[in-house]
């Protein structure tokens, strides 16, 4: 199979990409591969899987290019980071015109790898394609995970692991750290070829600030997306966060169960920064450096370019606040101010250390007079029945009510379970969780455990950890 792939990104910036390749593969096994997703790009399943596809998926059949970029990590700037264990294979046009980005991690050291080894165990690539199917059946926008291939290599973590090389798509690898590397660097002109670059990809005919605003609109809406389902990307630098709007890196990613503010799950998040409740305020903060990365582009005058980036990024909170209350809405099936509602829930749900996915679930059969699965969740029945009795005169739509809150998300439990069991050989749990998560709406027979929260001892020491 013939496989056309452009080098866009590297033709408009190549002072940002270095050409690389993949260390080789001899004996490459396929552990997943997402056959919708291959369709989508018009690519042939039956012969990804042959031993000419196995050699394409590692990176194997041709050079790619390492993509060079800056970043803030946990608040601290490094000016030279970008893709230190990956390449971008090049750019494919799907079947229905768009162009995606085929993406490798775990494909070997590039000039960017620093101090790492470049190389991805099989647990973290097989938590990347569980947790971003996940998302995209929930419906939130994400890089996308095509296949997982184990490489018979071992990868030296805290013990000798088995190595894999995850093959992602994405809309793009554009990244706030992106711009930050070209500002870094002095030269305008790159940074106004990356930004024309930006904008022929993802908002054409765009005005330098018209971009700005687009990403700060996209991230906004996405970072509301992940609180209502109670996601936690763990590690929310800049060099994390796409112009595109799409959710990128599933390393110390993890879903809340029960609902608080700061939880966190991520073991190199010590101080909490990328907890829960944080996630908003911290993009709102990357978004800040974007804004200072473009600057020059807004206007020569440094005074008016200011004025104009701190106006754009004002809009933030309005897009944020709209995404949160129209998802909240939705949740609970009303429309209206939710405000004073959603408020005295979240109290009672946080007291009471309330399994987020749960509830909103069980809030269905409330809405069809049968409470007590709601209720159940609460210690405080008093308080949950006044705050049910409130919310019932509102006329909850049970119906909309089941088509937004997921019975199903990759408990971190189950998810343990699977790539444990996926690093030993056995994908039987891993396909299991896929296909529960990947159809998250409405209650299938044999799937109780799914949707059931992790034991109590499980929770109160989970940890999530980045794969490097």
């Amino acid at each position: 199979m013939h496989i056309s792939l452009s080098s866009d990104f590297a033709d408009a910036v190549p002072e940002m990409a270095v050409s690389w390749e993949a260390v080789p593969v001899p004996e490459p096994e396929l552990l997943a591969l997402n056959e919708p997703l291959a369709k989508e790009l018009g690519l042939d399943s039956t012969w990804l899987r042959s031993s000419d596809g196995l050699s394409f998926l590692v990176g194997n059949a041709a050079p790619g290019f390492a993509q060079a970029y800056a970043g803030h990590q946990f608040g601290g700037y490094s000016p030279r980071l970008g893709d230190g264990r990956a390449l971008l294979l090049g750019e494919l046009t799907d079947t229905d015109g768009r162009l995606r980005d085929l993406h490798l991690k775990g494909s070997g050291r590039t000039p960017f790898a620093r101090g790492g080894d470049g190389l991805a165990a099989i647990g973290p690539m097989l938590r990347e394609y569980v947790l971003s199917e996940a998302m995209h059946a929930l419906g939130i926008p994400t890089t996308r995970s095509l296949a997982v291939v184990a490489t018979g290599g071992v990868v030296q973590r805290d013990e000798p692991l088995a190595g894999a090389v995850l093959t992602r798509v994405a809309a793009s690898h554009l990244r706030v750290g992106s711009f930050q590397y070209a500002r870094n660097t002095g030269d305008h002109d790159l940074l106004r070829r990356l930004a024309d670059h930006a904008i022929a990809r993802h908002h054409p005919g765009s005005t330098y600030l018209e971009l700005f605003g687009q990403v700060v609109a996209a991230q906004a809406s996405l970072v509301a997306q992940w609180m209502l389902v109670g996601f936690i990307h763990g590690v929310m630098n800049t060099d994390n966060m796409t112009i595109s709007g799409e959710t990128i890196d599933y390393g110390p990613c993890a879903f809340m169960e029960a609902y608080d503010p700061k939880t966190k799950y991520s073991s190199i998040d010590h101080r909490g920064r990328y907890a829960y409740g944080n996630q908003p305020i911290i993009a709102e903060w990357n978004l800040a450096r974007l804004a200072e990365a473009l600057l020059p582009l807004f206007d020569t005058d440094e005074d008016k370019a200011v004025a104009l980036a701190v106006e754009t990024l004002g809009t933030f909170d309005e897009h944020f606040e709209r995404a949160w209350i129209q998802g909240m809405q939705a949740k609970l099936g009303v429309s209206g101010d939710v405000k004073p509602l959603l408020k005295d829930l979240l109290t009672l749900m946080h007291t009471d250390h309330v399994d987020f996915t749960s509830f909103f679930h069980a809030l269905s059969g409330a809405a069809r007079a049968d409470a007590e699965p709601a209720r159940s969740l609460f210690l405080d029945l008093a308080g949950i029945d006044a705050w049910i009795a409130r919310w019932r005169e509102l006329g909850p739509d049970a119906d909309a009510m089941d088509r937004v809150n997921p019975v199903y998300v990759p408990r971190n439990h189950l998810v343990e379970e699977a790539l444990a069991a996926g690093s030993d050989g056995d994908l039987g749990p891993l396909e299991r969780l896929l296909d529960a998560v990947t159809n998250p709406y409405g209650e299938r027979a044999g799937l109780e455990h799914y949707a059931s929260p992790a034991p109590q001892d499980f929770s109160a020491t989970y940890q999530t950890f980045c794969g490097t």
